[in-house]
């Protein structure tokens, strides 16, 4: 099995956090676009591994397939999928009644973009999931040639591990074996995650989806954890310090992103635009060490890496609107199934206008 993601260095603050979103319905539709039928084979073939290879997790239990430490993560999941349904209102065709063994140590990968000189994100478009800004692959070598693809055509970059998968309720998702390998308050977190997409999800706007999945994520844990274990809980004080490490890490990339957007508004040349881009960001990196927001060991590495707007951009996209969630959580009485409503109103806004929410 993978070891558990470590605490992850802000390069990778949204590892855990991004999925795969397709479905077999993709074939009918997009059949007529020849172009696009091997990339669709390629989903197909391995989304048909993950469904047909799917166990009842009680028959897993029952049966001990796995080491003992993973049939307990695997009954915790069991725990906060019920806890998911009867207590925070979430769809229950989200899945986790599943598990797919994988013969990998690693989901997929996902490729994102970006303009370079505009916080601006490359998308794609699937039935379903509607637009969105990555791009997921089974197989690591295709996912590099299309970002090597898309940075000869002059776009930020990145590929980034997913974590969670979901198909929006269209199936009933299974656990997926290298998941089993995280600490157990994120599994939880993930369980609650995928099942609020499968409860609200507006196709087209993934900042929206995503940062609402995430809120719900996170305030699911902690009235799960203070229910279960109480104010001591280990879990929720590592929650809590994860929560805490992210406000901090979120507070210094937003700050660094209005002066990068500020100077991508602004009348000067491209080449001074990208001298300045490349200051700003150092002066970034050499902040980030100096808050520790990486640890000791990895600072020379993180100096070393390159950092660019899609940097920003996958970090912000799931963390947004926390003030605004927070006030409607508390218009909506502390009522998960009403606040699941409100957030489903907020589809009937316009893009402007759901910006607008995100940006407090």
């Amino acid at each position: 099995m993978p070891t558990s993601p470590p605490r992850l260095p802000i390069p990778f603050v949204c590892r855990i956090k991004k999925k795969m979103l397709f479905s077999m319905v993709l074939w009918m539709v997009f059949m007529p676009h020849l172009q696009c039928v091997p990339y669709l084979f390629h989903l197909g073939k391995e989304q048909a591994h993950i469904l047909l290879g799917r166990e009842k997790i009680e028959k897993v239990l029952a049966e001990k397939k796995l080491e003992p430490k993973f049939l307990e993560k695997l009954k915790l999941i069991q725990e906060a999928r019920e806890y998911a349904i009867s207590k925070l209102g979430l769809n229950e065709k989200g899945g986790f009644v599943y598990y797919t063994h994988l013969d990998r140590d690693e989901i997929g990968w996902n490729v994102s973009a970006s303009q370079t000189l505009a916080f601006e994100s490359y998308t794609w478009w699937f039935p379903i999931a509607g637009t969105v800004p990555y791009k997921g692959y089974f197989d690591k070598k295709l996912a590099q040639e299309l970002e090597t693809s898309l940075k000869e055509e002059g776009y930020d970059t990145r590929i980034r591990v997913i974590g969670g998968y979901s198909t929006l309720g269209w199936f009933s998702d299974p656990v997926l074996s290298p998941q089993l390998s995280w600490k157990e308050h994120r599994l939880v977190g993930l369980v609650f995650h995928e099942l609020a997409h499968a409860t609200a999800y507006l196709p087209g706007d993934s900042d929206l989806n995503e940062s609402y999945a995430s809120f719900v994520e996170e305030k699911g844990m902690e009235i799960y954890y203070l229910e279960k274990e109480g104010k001591a809980s280990k879990s929720l004080e590592d929650a809590k310090k994860d929560k805490a490490y992210r406000q901090k890490t979120l507070q210094l990339l937003s700050r660094y992103a209005k002066k990068l957007e500020s100077l991508y508004a602004s009348v000067l040349g491209k080449e001074e635009k990208l001298n300045q881009k490349r200051n700003i960001i150092s002066e970034f990196k050499r902040e980030v060490i100096e808050q520790n927001l990486v640890p000791k060991e990895k600072a020379e590495e993180f100096q070393k890496k390159e950092w660019n707007n899609e940097d920003f951009l996958g970090v912000l996209r799931y963390h947004s609107g926390e003030n605004s969630f927070e006030k409607l959580f508390k218009e909506s009485g502390e009522n998960f199934p009403k606040f699941h409503e409100s957030v489903r109103k907020l589809f009937q806004l316009s893009d402007r206008e759901r910006k607008d929410f995100l940006k407090n």
